[in-house]
């Protein structure tokens, strides 16, 4: 059993397609360094990723795969799902081989688990869209705290940066402590060296409150009595509002704490 090695990124894989069939080989499993190899590993081969090799392997991809597919393969590896590793590089192996395009091949099963991981990230995406809540700090500065299941920060940042553009903020991911700042001109991504001292609380996204906006205080509260006023108690429906809006996203919801 062969077994190719790589550092875990998309051109990681892409330089592990280039080898591969420099090499011709055909490897049964791809997997991240330090990983214990398998049970019936015989011989195994370490992936040196290079921008270059991975350059040509996706301009080779963009001969074979409409624009949608491409985006499909990138966003798929921003689920940072570890078995999405062997089913990526055999997709991609696949379309060389392929005289037709395999995009739509979904009995294919590393097509269809790209695929529907894919589908997965941008649902993600969707959430994070509808759910981030904002707080307004002294110094005029919007703050949104989220912990998504996914990498989704970039696939969401053009959305805001168009809908606020009068305003500065910063969209900062908890689980994977980073963020993007606007500073009404352009987006920057940020993260905090010691995140013991953040002016924000990581597990409820709340500002301190001599940090907040004088008024901002009011405008929560006003929102949480908003969203019980409009509630209808004869046609609370639980089980569809844990479908509709998910438990895990409560925790930095304003109407929710």
């Amino acid at each position: 059993m062969l077994v190719y090695t790589f550092d875990r990124t998309m051109d990681g894989v892409l330089s592990a397609v280039f080898d591969a069939y420099q090499l011709r080989q055909r490897p049964e499993a791809l997997i991240g360094e330090g990983e214990p190899l398998p049970l019936f590993c015989d011989e195994s081969h370490r992936v040196a990723t290079t921008e270059e090799k991975a350059r040509r392997v996706w301009k080779g991809l963009e001969k074979h795969l409409s624009h949608e597919a491409m985006r499909m393969l990138a966003v798929s590896y921003l689920s940072e799902d570890r078995e999405l590793d062997t089913p990526l590089f055999h997709y991609i192996y696949k379309v060389f081989e392929a005289k037709r395009s395999i995009e739509r091949n979904f009995a294919d099963p590393d097509v269809l688990f790209v695929t529907n991981t894919a589908r997965r990230v941008m649902h993600e995406r969707l959430r994070m869209m509808q759910f981030i809540r904002f707080q307004k700090a002294a110094d005029g500065t919007y703050l949104g705290v989220v912990h998504p299941d996914h990498n989704v920060l970039p696939l969401i940042i053009d959305h805001f940066r168009d809908r606020f553009q009068d305003q500065p903020w910063l969209i900062y991911d908890a689980r994977r402590q980073y963020g993007y700042y606007f500073d009404q001109r352009e987006v920057t991504r940020v993260t905090f060296e010691d995140t013991s001292s953040l002016p924000f609380d990581l597990r409820t996204g709340q500002l301190s409150e001599e940090l907040l906006s004088e008024n901002d205080q009011l405008f929560q509260r006003l929102w949480r009595t908003y969203f019980k006023a409009i509630c209808i108690r004869e046609r609370m429906n639980p089980k569809k509002q844990l479908n509709d809006m998910p438990r895990r996203y409560w925790a930095y919801m304003t109407e929710k704490q």
